[in-house]
């Protein structure tokens, strides 16, 4: 079958680790459902197994993806659940052996995918499978990012970092759909412009802030930790599901401590946040932003626009 896999890990060239072409399908575990795919949306961490992070050499040949939406044996579309974890904790999240397709399951970049029964979903109605593959990392990290973890009031206000990737894109969409005031840094003027276009009000990265928020949704860290810390009110909470932009920010504790702060890590989110999600997003009629779509023979081309750093919103992958 077509296929988009690690042929190694390169993290000097993650792009000489890839390779687009035909591979064995694997087997199908017990227990476990194959599905066709009919679209995928990637996710940096396709670019991070390329580079070795998350993947060894010894666990290539690894097909890439998190995200998709599949047609079962009998035509129904469903939306794919990339945790695999003990199903039986009320948190899959937090099992320390929980892990995305792709890192020890091959992933969704490929003609057919195979999971646990339980982690198919009915993909919502009306919505193209481009659009429905966009929600299982991305938009489900942003989702449980304000809701369980970072717990937004009502009419309460968010500033996201870094606009422009899956889940700051993602959190705009999802904050405003939730009622609140939004604000979202940008490294450019056209990506605050086309945040400004999602209903946020376009901060320069580091700027002065309107007023202090509720919540600060972070994916970029150490360059934007100090902005993060300084925007919050008083018993803010900071939610950090990336460190894009460096891992070890120096952090003044002062402003943690006086101000009441808390300083949240987030993963993902589980089966039942995506149900959620999904109804969510139909009865609020929240679409997720697309930037680009290529299919799957060309997913290298899809693989270097999000390498590049200029995609707005999410890349997606059709089978044809």
């Amino acid at each position: 079958m077509l296929a988009a896999y690690a042929r190694n890990v390169n993290p000097d060239d993650p792009f000489a680790a890839l390779s687009v072409g035909e591979i064995e399908p694997p087997p199908v575990p017990e227990g476990w459902t194959r599905v066709e795919l009919v679209a995928a949306s990637l996710n940096r961490h396709d670019l991070w197994s390329l580079a070795g992070v998350g993947l060894r050499a010894d666990q290539c040949p690894m097909i890439l993806g998190t995200d998709a939406v599949g047609r079962t044996e009998h035509g129904d579309e469903v939306v794919v659940y990339p945790v695999v974890a003990d199903a039986s904790l009320p948190d899959e999240t937090l099992d320390p052996k929980r892990t995305l397709l792709s890192e020890l399951h091959p992933g969704t970049l490929a003609e057919y995918v195979s999971v646990p029964a339980r982690n198919l979903l009915p993909a919502p109605k009306g919505w193209t499978a481009a659009e429905a593959a966009c929600l299982p990392t991305a938009y489900l990290t942003a989702w449980r990012m304000l809701t369980s973890r970072g717990r937004l009031p009502a009419e309460g206000a968010v500033l996201v970092q870094g606009t422009g990737g899956g889940v700051a894109t993602a959190a705009i969409v999802l904050a405003r759909a939730l009622g609140a005031r939004v604000y979202a840094t940008g490294r450019t003027p056209e990506r605050r412009e086309k945040a400004a276009e999602l209903g946020a009000t376009p901060i320069e990265a580091g700027g002065r802030m309107p007023e202090r928020v509720d919540i600060v949704v972070d994916s970029v860290g150490e360059p934007v930790m100090e902005h993060s810390v300084k925007s919050l009110k008083p018993g803010g909470r900071l939610v950090i599901c990336g460190a894009t932009g460096g891992h070890a920010p120096q952090v003044d504790l002062r402003h943690v401590f006086f101000k009441q702060l808390e300083i949240l890590g987030s993963t993902m989110g589980t089966r039942d946040e995506l149900v959620e999600l999904l109804r969510f997003c139909a009865e609020r009629e929240v679409k997720p932003v697309i930037d680009s779509t290529y299919t799957l023979a060309d997913a290298e081309s899809a693989l270097r626009r999000l390498a590049s750093g200029e995609a707005f919103g999410k890349v997606v992958v059709t089978r044809s």
